[in-house]
């Protein structure tokens, strides 16, 4: 320390703010991804929900779909979830539809 004409009170002051700043910086990073987060939230809510009806099947398994209003769109056919109706109709559906059958 005597070499390079340091203080020690100034070295720990030095120290000590660049601790600071560290945890300022964590500090601001940690708020930015609560934000992001927020907003991802909100991003992914689905805009649709309710039953639809599919009216084609196109090609790399996107979907076409139509609404009880008649309004038609087209998505990702992994993104639906399939809707037999209730427990005790769900064995009469998949009796009535055979996979070698559709």
């Amino acid at each position: 320390m005597k070499k390079l004409k340091m203080d020690w009170n100034e070295a720990a002051e030095q120290r000590l703010n660049g601790l600071n700043d560290l945890d300022e910086f964590r500090l601001k990073t940690y708020e930015n991804s609560a934000i992001y987060k927020e907003k991802m939230k909100k991003k992914l809510k689905s805009k649709w929900t309710g039953s639809f009806l599919i009216t084609k099947v196109l090609t790399l398994g996107a979907v076409e779909l139509e609404s009880k209003e008649g309004a038609r769109f087209t998505v990702n056919g992994q993104r639906i979830k399939f809707y037999l109706g209730h427990a005790e109709n769900a064995n009469e559906v998949a009796e009535a539809y055979r996979l070698d059958e559709v």
